[in-house]
């Protein structure tokens, strides 16, 4: 968590519990259902979170903007950057219905609720 305050530091309260609570939640949950690497597993803010919130680096998300992530796989860019911007809504899609499990779990978890999850292919997503 101490590389992601290195680059970012004006996190409200919520937004830092929420970052803190991904690790333990990923780790439980990459044991169960394999949505990372095992060996980056102990890196996870470094390769997983940072990489997704160099996005907020560049692009500002509006509130009440839709987001896909299209691809999402264990939720990455999307669960890191919908706590960055936590007004913006945020559909994570992605093929693999198990992948899905892992993001729903997490969000839920670390109270993330402006995410909603698409089980399909990109060019099922309806505009």
């Amino acid at each position: 968590m101490e590389i992601i305050t290195r680059y970012f530091d004006d996190f409200a309260s919520q937004q830092k519990a929420q970052y803190e609570m991904l690790f333990p939640l990923y780790k439980e949950w990459n044991e169960k259902i394999n949505v990372i690497s095992r060996k980056d597993i102990d890196a996870l803010y470094e390769k997983h979170v940072l990489h997704s919130l160099a996005i907020a680096a560049i692009i500002e998300f509006l509130p009440g903007q839709r987001i896909v992530d299209i691809g999402t796989g264990g939720g990455f860019p999307g669960i890191p950057l919908a706590i960055f911007f936590p007004e913006t809504e945020f559909v994570l899609a992605d093929s693999i219905r198990k992948k899905l499990t892992v993001v729903e779990e997490v969000a839920k978890a670390a109270g993330i609720r402006i995410i909603k999850t698409l089980w399909g292919r990109a060019e099922e997503i309806p505009e």
